[in-house]
């Protein structure tokens, strides 16, 4: 088998993404570093792997592939015999997943990102101050989302169907950032969208994900 390779920061949402999607496949990878403090993902080598600078950047032999999810789906396609089943071979199953995919990617992550800026990056990170404005904004726009969830998780156990899929697997990150925030609460006074959150939270191949930001 080539050699897998994904390029990008422990810290990054996206790459930890990837990371977690070849632990559910029980893919063996490289990881390289990539330190953005220093600004390395704005400059060659990496730039060439990714025109817009941004982790993370993949590579199986000579395919080379940037933007998480076009990632997590090769993946998923690729290498569907082994692993976890992170899509269905049905058409119309995969339809429904693929909706709940794209409300990941349109709906839910643009307000739980701008909460991740704004109650992580700026005052962890960055020494910033949170702009409660900002934060308040974005909660509201979350809730209504996760209202959503609420709905679709009284009637099936995970987004796609009744089984783990890439659609459960995107939000990873993201959640559990803000599991560490005040905007815990949106996800716990939602029954439905609690214990989901719990289920997927445990799973090994996120355990094992998040345990790379605590090598040296």
């Amino acid at each position: 088998m080539a050699c897998l390779k994904v390029h990008g920061s422990v810290v990054s949402t996206a790459a930890l993404r990837v990371i977690t999607c070849l632990n559910e496949k029980d893919l063996e990878f490289e990881f390289v570093p990539i330190n953005m403090g220093a600004g390395e993902h704005k400059k060659e080598p990496f730039i060439s792997l990714n025109p817009f600078g941004q982790v993370p950047a993949f590579e199986d032999g000579d395919l080379k592939l940037f933007e998480s999810r076009a990632i997590t789906k090769y993946i998923a396609y690729e290498y569907a015999g082994k692993g976890t089943q992170l899509i269905y071979p049905d058409p119309k199953k995969m339809a429904i997943l693929g909706v709940w995919m794209e409300v990941e990617a349109h709906q839910f992550d643009p307000a739980a990102s701008k909460l991740i800026f704004e109650l992580v990056v700026k005052p962890l990170m960055l020494g910033l101050t949170s702009d409660g404005a900002v934060v308040e904004e974005y909660e509201g726009k979350l809730a209504k989302v996760l209202d959503v969830y609420e709905a679709r998780l009284a009637e099936s156990k995970y987004l796609g169907g009744d089984c783990f899929t890439l659609a459960d697997l995107h939000h990873l990150s993201t959640i559990n950032y803000l599991m560490g925030t005040q905007a815990k609460k949106l996800f716990e006074s939602r029954p439905h969208v609690s214990a989901w959150c719990a289920d997927i939270l445990a799973r090994p191949a996120w355990t094992k994900a998040l345990a790379m930001q605590k090598k040296p």
